[in-house]
């Protein structure tokens, strides 16, 4: 059995009502029915207003992660808009989970870019298209069940904290960026940038001890104070403003535009890995999504999988980013007072209004989305802390992949983690257990067949 299924069986047994903790005879109460997953009258007031406070958060996060994957703020506003109306109508059909709001994963943004610089903005359209497609064969034949087995989640763990460094570092210039009339051209430490810099650490630490306070509560809150206390600020004070160019979506084929066939056989792998990655993500938050359901429902990953694909695909038609039902906003969802995906439809709405005004987005200061992005990155770094339970090899092994993924790149950095692990894994059975090589792939293959037998959501 392996660290991600045992960490799985766990929490279906910590959830699973039917289980008692004695070794007395198991009590089954009458089956209920969770309800439709999509909208329920008894909490459609409770789903609106959690949807107003996730959208109002999902807002500054979108354009974070848009700009650190290189892809225009429009395109990833709308990404998110289209994600959330397909999770909607997915969940009238087939419910993934309840409460779980879709968005642009910051756990993808490096990755993406790393495509944007690799193949051009131009052909990203066809590689969202293949990641689309290889995640609806995952989909069709379930395969999920077999991805999480074959990549450990200490390793995603170690991969997410390298993106998060990543992310930390790109946004830090912005706090202490002046506006360009403010610029010495003889000195960098002038009057003005200690202030800003001042002023960003300010907002940061405002910000953590405002997360602290509430995250248990209203976790949006944070964002509302800093948002609009950075708006105000800018009244009085001259501080850089975001600014972005109003894109065009345009409808269209995602066909490639390649010069040399080994761009195509990068891209496929490319395709792969990302498709892996927003499948390994989904599953995950799935898992954490599930324990803060307020009532409690199950959570169906291959559901959850067949709106991201079908969402990734329709985003590929307007040049659109990968999508996934991340833990940030579901738990403010969440926390906000959803109790159904009606919520979700909500955040859409409120997503399109400023996907077609982006003109407002120019009222949100560079510190303020700074502080939310360093603070996200730092969020996935914090991550390598549920590894410690896993033990010292898999600590070593999550520490050795960040280091990778900052280092080497995304794709790479994985790739190597990955052969290590099963070098090291090897090693073990060829010299402790003495098997042969090819005895060694076919416990590893039956592993997997046995693994994946199992009822695994």
């Amino acid at each position: 059995m392996t660290t991600y299924e045992a960490e799985r069986n766990l929490l279906s047994r910590a959830h699973d009502s039917n289980v008692t903790e004695d070794k007395g005879p198991v009590i089954t109460g009458p089956v209920t029915i969770p309800g439709s997953a999509a909208f329920q009258a008894q909490y459609a007031g409770r789903d609106v207003a959690a949807g107003l406070i996730a959208g109002a958060m999902a807002i500054p996060l979108t354009v974070g992660i848009a700009m650190m994957s290189d892809f225009p703020i429009k395109v990833g506003l709308a990404t998110v808009a289209f994600a959330c109306f397909i999770g909607w109508v997915n969940a009238w059909i087939k419910p993934g989970n309840y409460i779980g709001c879709p968005g642009i994963a910051a756990g993808l943004a490096p990755v993406l870019a790393v495509g944007v610089a690799s193949f051009g903005i131009e052909n990203m359209a066809f590689a969202v298209f293949l990641t689309a497609t290889f995640q609806a064969v995952i989909w069709k034949f379930n395969w999920q069940r077999y991805i999480l087995i074959a990549v450990p989640v200490y390793l995603v763990e170690g991969l997410l904290a390298g993106v998060g460094l990543k992310i930390a570092l790109k946004f830090l210039t912005f706090t202490y960026e002046l506006p360009a009339g403010m610029v010495s051209a003889d000195t960098f430490w002038n009057g003005a940038r200690i202030q800003m810099v001042l002023i960003s650490m300010a907002g940061y630490a405002g910000f953590v001890y405002l997360y602290l306070k509430f995250k248990n509560t209203q976790p949006a809150i944070p964002y509302f104070v800093l948002i609009t206390v950075g708006i105000i600020l800018a009244q009085f004070m001259s501080v850089p403003m975001l600014s972005m160019e109003d894109t065009d979506l345009k409808l269209s084929l995602p066909f490639p535009h390649f010069d040399s066939p080994l761009t195509a056989v990068y891209m496929l792998g490319f395709a792969v890995m990302l498709a892996m990655i927003d499948v390994i993500e989904q599953v995950m938050s799935n898992a954490a999504i599930e324990k803060i359901d307020p009532l409690k429902r199950k959570c169906n990953s291959n559901n959850s999988l067949l709106a991201i694909w079908i969402a990734n695909m329709g985003a590929s038609f307007f040049g659109g980013m990968t999508n996934l039902d991340g833990l940030a906003k579901s738990t403010t969802n969440r926390l906000a007072g959803a109790h159904t995906k009606f919520s979700v439809l909500i955040i859409g709405c409120m997503v399109t209004f400023f996907t077609f005004n982006v003109e407002y987005l120019a009222y949100l200061p560079k510190f303020a989305l700074a502080s939310i992005m360093i603070f996200t990155g730092w969020k996935m770094i914090e991550g390598l802390i549920h590894v410690t339970h896993h033990g010292p090899y898999a600590m070593i092994l999550a520490v050795l992949c960040g280091v990778l993924v900052f280092q080497v790149g995304i794709f790479e950095g994985l790739l190597i983690a990955m052969a290590v692990h099963g070098g090291v894994h090897y090693m073990m059975y060829a010299n402790l257990d003495k098997m042969p090589g090819r005895d060694i792939v076919k416990r590893y293959i039956d592993d997997l067949k046995k693994s994946g037998s199992g009822d695994i959501t």
